[in-house]
């Protein structure tokens, strides 16, 4: 046999050159769908007690916009104030609701295509503190905070979309809060935004700023690089007229929509009722609008009423959930990976694993909340992103699967090894081809022997990720907006971070 040429070294450059991107063993938008904890009997049930409590029930504390919308494509305003959604104007909706629906990101190569069960993951909280790891204390998080937490999300390749991760305590009024909490989002990263408003004045005005940044209305229509994280109805089966209007100017100027019902499983109403009535209001204000059903049921510790997000449950409800976001065939995001532990540890590892995971094996288009949050939301990690990162790579890989091909068979190569008299495949080309396109290699995790591990010091996952975190910080500040851009930004809307702090 022919000696190969390039020997060792050579297969080792080989081995540690970046990989293109149709070879990388995990991309954004691996199909899942695999895992269904409901029957098709379930299924059914579940969407037919669905379209029963929207025709029946129906909600409260409608605005009068909704109610003039929603009526004059079929819906029923009660004499008990309750507007309620007969099936046949669900299902009319159903019908013409977006699919395939693509979340634009300021840089193209970021864009996420929600189509089928295609799956991708996304920060997402409202936390007020940050769980300081260096210190080991919880602190309130602030402006600079969210900026960081997009700059290092930014370098994640498995964090597909940045959504905000806290509140900024810093910024007291309401107003410069709203406006303050996109534009760190917006400079802290290139891929998709995902943020909330208080009121609809202030999502008026945040749509004047992503004039700006695109360039033009038009240019922002054609591309809308955010989207709108909605909470628009509060138990039981009420509408709140604030997030109510908010969604109704975020549609009408061409924001896509999260349809966010955050239920609490034994406290609430079910989330698929409230996601779908929102969705027959989105489509009432303009056919196709790009919506996302947000069903995003979380669960309580029943021994203390206290929220348990790293519970084995909030992944089993929102796989279900997802499961019914494939049935209905609608873009549909849920929230796993929220973890009770309140700093990086073996806890939080473990609950943000399961969770997402079965969001993730189930067909969820977006898993949000999937890194960096602590507490059970109250708390958000800036390194754990990092860590994080490597979890939900793994969780990717194992969504992908197995392909069975010709190729992966290795008929050939197998007949050539055994009747060389090689003895083994690891210097065969094939089996490089497979290190590269098949095996997940995590950047934190070690996998050395004990007496290597300890040679080199014994490396602690959390330390490596402070220390990867402060290189980051000191040296990644993204340039996708441009200065002349920033500074009519800030001419126009009360910017808490100066350039300076942001390293601009």
């Amino acid at each position: 046999m022919p000696r190969r040429s390039g020997g060792r070294q050579a297969r080792r450059a080989e081995r540690a050159a970046p990989l293109a991107e149709a070879l990388k063993p995990v991309r954004p938008g691996h199909a899942g769908g695999q895992y269904q904890p409901l029957s098709a009997a379930g299924v059914a049930a579940v969407a037919d007690n669905a379209f029963r409590i929207l025709e029946r029930v129906g909600f409260a504390d409608a605005t009068p916009h909704c109610i003039e919308t929603c009526t004059a494509v079929g819906a029923v305003q009660g004499d008990d104030g309750r507007l309620r959604m007969p099936r046949g104007l669900v299902e009319r909706t159903l019908q013409k609701a977006r699919r395939n629906l693509v979340l634009h990101a300021q840089d193209p190569r970021w864009d996420l295509n929600l189509s089928d069960a295609r799956v991708h993951f996304s920060t997402a909280g409202a936390a007020v503190m940050v769980a300081d790891s260096e210190n080991g204390l919880y602190r309130d998080s602030e402006a600079q905070d969210l900026y960081d937490m997009a700059r290092i999300a930014d370098t994640c390749e498995h964090i597909h979309m940045f959504q905000r991760t806290c509140v900024l305590r810093d910024v007291a009024d309401n107003y410069a809060m709203d406006i303050n909490t996109l534009y760190c989002a917006l400079m802290g990263t290139s891929k998709h935004v995902g943020s909330s408003w208080t009121v609809p004045e202030h999502v008026e005005k945040s749509l004047q700023m992503l004039h700006i940044v695109s360039g033009g209305e038009a240019e922002w229509r054609a591309r809308p690089f955010v989207s709108q994280s909605n909470c628009f109805v509060v138990p039981p089966m009420k509408f709140a007229s604030d997030a109510l209007e908010c969604l109704r100017v975020a549609v009408q100027g061409g924001m896509p929509v999260l349809l966010l019902s955050a239920g609490q499983a034994g406290a609430t109403p079910p989330g698929y009722p409230e996601c779908l009535g929102g969705l027959v209001y989105v489509n009432a204000i303009e056919p196709g609008a790009a919506a996302i059903v947000g069903a995003w049921p979380f669960v309580s510790d029943l021994r203390t009423g206290a929220m348990s997000g790293g519970s084995p449950e909030q992944g089993l409800l929102s796989a279900a959930c997802a499961q019914l976001g494939n049935h209905f065939d609608l873009p549909f995001g849920t929230a796993c990976g929220m973890t009770d532990s309140k700093f990086p540890d073996f806890q939080a590892g473990a609950e943000r694993a399961a969770t997402v995971l079965a969001a993730t094996l189930s067909g969820a288009n977006i898993v949000y909340e999937s890194a960096g949050m602590y507490a059970s939301l109250l708390g958000t990690c800036p390194e754990s992103l990092l860590l994080d990162n490597d979890i939900l790579g793994a969780c990717g890989r194992v969504t992908r699967g197995i392909e069975v091909n010709s190729d992966t068979l290795s008929f050939a190569e197998i007949e050539q090894i055994c009747s060389s008299g090689e003895g083994h495949y690891l210097g065969s080309a094939n089996t490089l081809q497979v290190m590269q396109s098949e095996y997940f290699y995590p950047a934190f995790s070690d996998r050395n022997s004990p007496t290597a591990w300890e040679e080199q010091g014994k490396p602690d996952p959390l330390q490596q990720a402070i220390a990867r975190k402060r290189e980051i910080l000191a040296n990644h500040v993204p340039r996708h907006v441009s200065d002349e851009i920033d500074a009519t930004v800030r001419a126009r809307f009360p910017i808490h971070l100066s350039s300076e702090a942001m390293g601009r």
